[in-house]
């Protein structure tokens, strides 16, 4: 559930649940491994401007300051453009190790590169190619050693023209949804699914998802490396399956869809709030899925994703602070976004073959339509809970709809509901739910409860803006 709603009740958001209403279930931990530097994100307009020319625009960098512009641009083409990279080098060299070194590699050579002979008008093809020519030489170098690999660079010297004069932009089955179909393969473990995919498609360190997971970084990566032999030595197929082998792998393909987004919506640790360019690549890949296979919970997962993206201008202050529920100025929702969201809804209930995206998906609308949080139709977002428990049940749901409870029948209630969830071992340290306690302790005038739920909720949050606004609710109270 959404921080947002502070303001009236701490909610909570899930951990590896998609729950819909409550920008929750914003998962997924985004922080790539290869950095340079430390960059910023602005790019000064001039400079903008000038990288959208001609396909080799030359120019003149012979200042510090033009180098730290080149620094800047690659650092935004690395956030937003590095999964799309990886993809694309995995498919055409058949190595997730080799295609991962090789683009780190490539990103070195832009920044030794391009203050000197200019940047490319197209950025990303100039990126593949360097690190296309970086894995041959690498591979080159093993032939020295084992023959296999001489063969190896054959092949992905003749196959490489063939590939340059494939138009991969208008491609439906992209590199990027081709490598989550991989990850999400059915002869791989479960619990691998979401693990590759979040090292290989998001980018995020196997300590990062290790911490999420609850489990050590050297189990995590035994896991991963696991699977990658297993894509290797089986060997499985980088394209998306055919409609007969779709609906075994759209259950996971869906949720590492969502957990791209949440990551994007809402990041789990770090200095900022949301990261914008992971919530675009979610949508985008949502509708190249909803095109692919437009069936109901598809349809359903992109509403929901619209519906959440469009309050994203309105959550945070320019400082970056946490911006309540309450609080925001619902001008700034982005209502393009709410009617292609609600049209999608529509369609998805109509099918009557609905499940837990579509209902997430019906309890965003819910307030995405309503004026203000005191004209929100709480009844009617309990009700959907209800529907949401019955067929996806989780103690992520339960918080959820116990928080709603609270906004139509009072805390009283809410609270022995949420006091009952924490006696379970999957919410014990779960930090929203302590934090939903401590505001319902609050308001109940519980205080030193409130103080003590407050403490454990501070000392379990990882993002910095989450931190500063319950360090000032724990300052409050004293």
């Amino acid at each position: 559930m959404t921080r947002e709603h502070r303001g009236s009740v701490e909610l909570v958001r899930s951990s590896n649940e998609c729950i819909g209403d409550f920008e929750s279930t914003e998962e997924a931990f985004c922080c790539p491994d290869f950095r340079v530097t430390t960059w910023a994100l602005c790019i000064d307009p001039p400079f903008a401007k000038l990288i959208r020319g001609s396909w080799f625009a030359k120019v003149v960098v012979m200042s510090e300051r033009s180098t730290e512009q080149i620094r800047e641009l690659l650092d935004s083409l690395y956030r937003v453009d590095s999964g799309r990279i990886l993809a694309t080098l995995i498919r055409l060299l058949g190595d997730f190790d080799l295609a991962e070194e090789a683009m780190h590699e490539a990103f070195a050579a832009a920044l030794s590169l391009w203050p000197r002979s200019g940047v490319p008008g197209n950025p990303r093809p100039w990126l593949i190619s360097t690190a296309r020519f970086k894995a041959i030489d690498t591979l080159r170098r093993r032939a020295r050693f084992d023959a296999s690999q001489d063969e190896l660079v054959r092949y992905l010297e003749a196959q490489w023209s063939s590939a340059e004069r494939s138009n991969e932009e208008d491609s439906l089955e992209d590199d990027r949804l081709r490598l989550i179909f991989t990850c999400c393969h059915p002869s791989l473990a479960p619990e691998a699914h979401v693990a590759l995919t979040l090292r290989e498609v998001c980018g995020l360190t196997t300590e990062e998802i290790a911490k999420a997971f609850l489990i050590t970084p050297r189990t995590l990566a035994q896991r991963i490396v696991r699977a990658k032999a297993k894509i290797r030595e089986t060997p499985i197929p980088y394209e998306v399956p055919t409609p007969q082998e779709l609906p075994e792998r759209l259950g996971a393909v869906l949720q590492v869809i969502y957990l791209v987004f949440n990551e994007g919506y809402s990041a789990a640790a770090g200095a900022e709030v949301t990261r914008a360019e992971l919530t675009g690549e979610a949508i985008r890949l949502g509708r190249l899925l909803t095109e692919l296979r437009p069936e109901p919970e598809v349809i359903g997962l992109l509403s929901l994703m619209l519906l959440q993206e469009s309050r994203r201008a309105a959550r945070t202050s320019p400082t970056g602070e946490l911006i309540l529920l309450e609080n925001q100025d619902r001008s700034l929702w982005n209502r393009e976004q709410i009617a292609e969201g609600v049209a999608l809804l529509e369609k998805a209930l109509k099918s009557r073959r609905f499940g837990a995206y579509t209902l997430q998906a019906a309890i965003a609308a819910v307030h995405a339509e309503a004026e203000s949080v005191a004209a929100t139709d709480w009844r009617q977002i309990t009700l959907l809970y209800d529907q949401l428990l019955r067929i996806h049940p989780s103690p992520i749901v339960e918080l959820n709809r116990a928080v709603a409870i609270a906004m139509c029948d009072g805390p009283e209630k809410a609270l022995r509901l949420i006091d009952d969830l924490l006696t379970r071992e999957q919410l014990s340290e779960y930090y929203l739910a302590h934090s939903a306690r401590a505001d319902l302790c609050r308001r109940l005038g519980l205080i030193p409860e409130a103080r003590a739920s407050y403490e454990k909720a501070l000392a379990l949050a990882q993002q910095e803006p989450e931190r500063r606004f319950l360090a000032k609710r724990l300052a409050e109270l004293k």
